[in-house]
């Protein structure tokens, strides 16, 4: 594409050097940048853009996009006010606003955006309304899966994505939208045709700082529907949690259309007649003035939360209600949400990515529902992350557990030791250890385990590193519990 007729498509201070070249690539790492790039310099809290001009410019960079003047050789020198809109700009242009040929659902939330983006992906597929999938666990364009690097990845990467999916066949997309994407504009150009609200609950302060200011980042992806260039989308709103029900109320003044779901009366996508057991859970779906009975291979009540708003955004996009409900019924288990280890044991195990209080509190009441013995709690808090969380997930562990084991979960730059102490400080009934080697902490929960027990390993999910002083190490729960399950002695078999 011809660099005159991109930057058309943005909003420039100056323009210094030749603008009549040929542009192959859209770029912010410059480490990927090759002949015929466009390297955009993203400002940064620890690194700058800037700083990697010239390595962008020795890689083969045709233009320098950058909020400050920089020395950029014989390269196109372009400044603008707001690099990461000039980046999300200039990709959306570059891969032919692909969002705009696909039905999009965008799904945000602190807790249940990973189960509803797989759900919903499961039923348009199911619908034959081939779905790709953007998220924390896998990115996946029509039969290709990719590891994720972001929840929602950078403006650039995400356009590159979804030109993929309209390329591959795929008719729909079921993505994650974080709050770290919604502040820094890496879902800008992405025409939505539904979004999702989930819940809101303490996580990412280190980043938002306030609560308000976390709940601000998510109403914008939702206030925003009513300015979309090309279509009028739908807000599907959980409105029986508190920051959902204060989204409900701008959203109904700003005019953007609203469906509601819940277990409450009023709610537009209603469960009721909740039945849960260790094989799954079943309930009466209310909706259109219609009534279905769903069954959900998924353990856990709140997963019919997640199950609803998937199946409200389905019948946004176009999906027949009788069609979504019958594919739920085949619904794959989602990668470390309640995820069982495998093991003929006369115990249970179980790993999930619960890391937040509110989190930790669902998966443990679940969890209780299925009547233990004993609940044996493997967790840890993140390091450089918001220490103002670490207290009151202990506590929420204690509450719901006879046992917990305070261990390491990505300890990052934070010494071990440091976080656990700030963890077990709300942990007044003393039922715990502190083992800050991970694998030691999940060897040790399973050797606890006796007849009728369950294990929950929480924290990481579906992760596959853990981050150290610095350094990622290879380290997976699932494998590590499996190994150790697989160590007890045949007269633990059921």
């Amino acid at each position: 594409m011809n660099l005159q007729k991109l930057i058309t498509q943005i909003h420039t201070v100056s323009v210094k050097r030749a603008v009549d070249v040929e542009v192959g690539a859209i770029c912010f790492d410059s480490r990927k940048v090759k002949s015929g790039a466009i390297f955009v310099a993203l400002p940064g809290n620890s690194t700058d853009g800037a700083k990697f001009v010239g390595d962008a410019v020795r890689r083969g960079a045709v233009a320098i996009v950058s909020e400050q003047s920089v020395e950029c050789g014989e390269a196109t020198l372009i400044l603008v006010q707001n690099a990461r809109a000039a980046l999300a700009d200039l990709a959306a242009s570059f891969y032919g606003r692909p969002s705009e040929g696909l039905k999009v659902a965008g799904i945000t939330g602190t807790n249940g955006k990973t189960t509803a983006a797989f759900l919903l992906q499961h039923i348009c597929d199911v619908a034959q309304l081939r779905c790709g999938l953007i998220g924390t666990v896998q990115y996946k364009i029509g039969d290709t899966v990719l590891p994720a690097t972001h929840t929602t990845p950078e403006s650039a990467d995400l356009q590159a994505l979804l030109a993929k999916m309209r390329d591959a066949g795929c008719k729909t997309v079921a993505m994650e939208v974080s709050s770290h994407s919604l502040v820094q504009g890496r879902v800008r150009n992405v025409e939505f045709d539904v979004a999702v609200f989930t819940n809101l609950t303490q996580d990412h302060l280190d980043f938002h700082r306030t609560m308000e200011a976390y709940y601000e980042a998510k109403a914008g992806l939702f206030l925003n529907l009513g300015f979309q260039r090309f279509k009028r989308a739908t807000a599907v709103v959980n409105s029986e949690d508190r920051y959902g029900a204060l989204l409900c109320g701008r959203l109904q003044q700003a005019g953007v259309p609203l469906i509601t779901y819940g277990v409450g009366a009023r709610c537009d996508f209603r469960a009721s007649n909740i039945k849960a057991d260790v094989q799954g859970t079943s309930f009466q779906l209310d909706a259109n003035g219609r009534s279905w009975l769903v069954r959900l291979p998924l353990i856990g009540t709140f997963n019919i939360l997640n199950a609803l708003s998937a199946l409200a955004a389905a019948h946004v996009m176009g999906v027949d209600l009788r069609t979504a409900v019958l594919a739920l019924a085949s619904a794959p288990a989602v990668p470390g949400r309640l995820e069982p280890v495998p093991g003929k044991r006369n115990f249970r195990v179980f790993v999930d990515y619960a890391h937040t209080e509110d989190a930790l509190r669902t998966v443990l009441r679940t969890l209780r529902e299925l009547k233990p013995k004993r609940i044996i709690t493997v967790f840890g808090c993140g390091g450089d992350r918001d220490r103002s969380k670490r207290a009151p997930m202990g506590a929420a562990v204690e509450e719901f557990s006879d046992w917990a084991i305070v261990t390491s979960d990505n300890p990052r730059s934070e010494p071990p030791a440091a976080i656990a102490a700030d963890t077990v400080s709300a942990m007044r009934l003393g039922r715990y250890e502190i083992v800050l080697d991970r694998k030691a902490a999940i060897v040790r929960a399973i050797e606890l385990a006796g007849p009728h027990d369950i294990v929950l390993i929480a924290g990481k999910g579906h992760e596959t590193t853990q981050e150290t002083a610095g350094k990622k190490e290879p380290f997976n729960d699932l494998a590590v519990a499996q190994t150790a399950v697989d160590a007890r002695p045949a007269d633990f078999v059921r």
